[in-house]
C-alpha cells in the first residue's frame, strides 16, 4: 500500500489524470490537506483504539477492520475517473486510515511472538521483508505501467494504473492472513473492564504513567521529531519530483530502488545494532536523512533522484524499525496495545506537519528546510534518552 500506492502511483496518476483540471498549486495541496487529515484522525483514535484491544485482548480483531476498511478503499481507487479529484482524495484517506489503523495493532503484536531481547532482530528483519514484499509488488506494477503488457492498455493507458490499485489492495489482504491465522495473541488480564469508558480512563493512566517512565517519554518525543520528516519524504517524495518535471518512469525505478537497498540495509543495521546498540544506530540514520534533505533543494535531474533514493534506501527501514523495537523494550509488555496506541498517535503526527508544511509554505525550499530542523530536533532529544534505564523500566509493573 505504502510502497505502491501512497509513494510511486497515486501522486503522480492524481496530479496528471484525476485533477487535471486544477492547478500545480491546487493539486499539491489538495494531495497534502488530504494526507493531513486522515493522519489527524487516525492519530486521535489510536490511542483509544489500543487501549480497547488491550482491555478486550482483541488486537487481531481490530487489525482485521481496518484491513478490510483500507483494502477496500484501495480498491476502489481503481473505479475513479477523471475530474472526479474529492473522490480520490477521500478514497484515498480511507486507504490510508486502513493501512495507519492496522499498523497500531500490528506493531503492538511484537511482544506476543518475541522476547525482549530479540525485539531489535525481529523488528528489523521484518522491515526488511516488508521492504521485500513492497518490491515484488512495486516490480509488478511497473512493468504493467511502463510496458504494455495488459491487454488494451495501448488504447487506455490508464488501465495499468487501476489495475494496480486492484492488485495492492488483493496482495494486501492475502499477505494479511499469515498474520490472522498464525499469529497467537497474548491476553495478558482478560478481566479487564472493557467499555469504552474504562478504555478512557486507562488511557488517561497511561499517559500519566508514560511521563513517569522518563526515557520512554522523551524518546517519543525525539520520534515524533525525526519521523516526521521520515513521513514527509515518504508521502511527498513524488510529488516533489512532478513538480521538478522528472518522467514518472523514472521516479518509479528510483522508488523501486529504495525497496532493493532496504533489504540488506535494514538487515544491516539489526545486525550492527546487536552489537552498538539502537540508539547510534538512530542517529547514522538521521544522519544520512538530513544529507538527503540537503541534496534535494539542489535536484534537477533524474539522476539526482536516484542518488536521493539510494541513500534513503540504506536507512528507511533501519530507522523505522529500530525506533520500534527501542521503544517496545522500554513500556511495560502487558499493556503494549495501550501504549504503541500512543506510539502510533505520536507517529502519525508526526507525518501531520511535514505535509502540511508543504501546503502552507510559500515554496518547496522552504518546506524542505522544515523536514531538516525536524531531524536535528529528534536528534538533541533521542541524545538525552538513557536507554539501559529505560529498559530497567521496561519491567516494572
Amino acid at each position: 500500500m505504502y510502497t505502491v500506492v501512497v509513494t510511486a502511483v497515486f501522486p503522480v496518476w492524481y496530479r496528471n489524470y484525476v485533477a487535471v483540471d486544477l492547478s500545480d498549486d491546487a493539486k499539491r495541496t489538495s494531495f497534502a490537506w488530504a494526507t493531513t487529515l486522515v493522519l489527524v484522525l487516525s492519530a486521535l483514535l489510536s490511542p483509544l483504539l489500543g487501549a480497547l484491544a488491550d482491555a478486550r485482548g482483541s488486537k487481531k480483531r481490530w487489525f482485521t477492520a481496518f484491513v478490510v476498511l483500507g483494502t477496500s478503499a484501495c480498491a476502489a481507487l481503481a473505479f475513479v475517473q477523471q475530474g472526479q479529484a474529492a473522490l480520490a482524495c477521500t478514497l484515498f484517506a480511507l486507504a490510508n486510515l486502513g493501512a495507519v489503523g492496522s499498523f497500531v495493532f500490528y506493531d503492538a503484536m511484537l511482544v506476543d511472538v518475541a522476547e525482549p531481547k530479540d525485539y531489535d532482530a525481529l523488528s528489523t528483519s521484518g522491515y526488511a521483508l516488508g521492504y521485500l514484499g513492497g518490491g515484488l509488488a512495486l516490480a509488478a506494477v511497473a512493468a504493467s505501467l511502463l510496458y504494455p503488457i495488459l491487454p488494451g492498455s495501448e488504447s487506455d493507458p490508464q488501465l495499468a494504473v487501476r489495475a494496480s490499485m486492484l492488485f495492492v489492495a488483493l496482495w494486501w489482504a492475502v499477505f494479511s492472513l499469515p498474520l490472522l491465522l498464525r499469529v497467537k495473541e497474548t491476553r495478558h488480564d482478560t478481566q479487564r473492564d472493557t467499555r469504552v469508558s474504562a478504555a478512557l480512563r486507562a488511557l488517561w493512566q497511561t499517559l500519566t504513567e508514560l511521563r513517569q517512565r522518563r526515557d520512554a517519554f522523551i524518546f517519543l518525543l525525539a520520534f515524533f521529531a525525526y519521523n516526521d520528516g521520515i513521513g514527509t519524504i515518504i508521502r511527498m517524495a513524488t510529488t516533489f519530483g512532478d513538480e521538478k518535471g522528472l518522467a514518472a518512469a523514472d521516479m518509479l525505478k528510483a522508488i523501486l530502488l529504495v525497496q532493493v537497498v532496504g533489504i540488506p540495509a535494514t538487515l544491516l543495521f539489526g545486525r550492527i545494532a546487536r552489537s552498538t546498540g539502537a540508539k547510534p544506530m538512530l542517529f547514522v540514520a538521521i544522519a544520512v536523512y538530513v544529507i538527503a534533505a540537503l541534496l534535494a533543494r539542489s535536484m534537477e535531474t533524474a539522476a539526482d533522484f536516484w542518488l536521493l533514493a539510494g541513500l534513503i534506501g540504506c536507512v528507511q527501514g533501519g530507522a523505522q524499525a529500530l525506533s520500534r523495537s527501542l521503544y517496545a523494550s522500554m513500556v511495560p509488555a502487558h499493556r503494549q496495545a495501550e501504549f504503541f496506541g500512543l506510539f502510533s498517535t505520536l507517529e502519525k503526527f508526526a507525518g501531520i506537519l511535514g505535509p502540511l508544511a508543504f501546503a502552507v509554505l510559500p515554496s518547496t525550499d522552504a518546506a524542505l528546510l522544515s523536514v531538516i530542523g525536524f531531524f536535528l530536533l529528534g536528534a538533541g532529544l533521542l541524545s538525552r534518552v538513557d536507554v539501559e534505564r529505560g529498559r530497567a523500566a521496561h519491567h516494572q509493573p
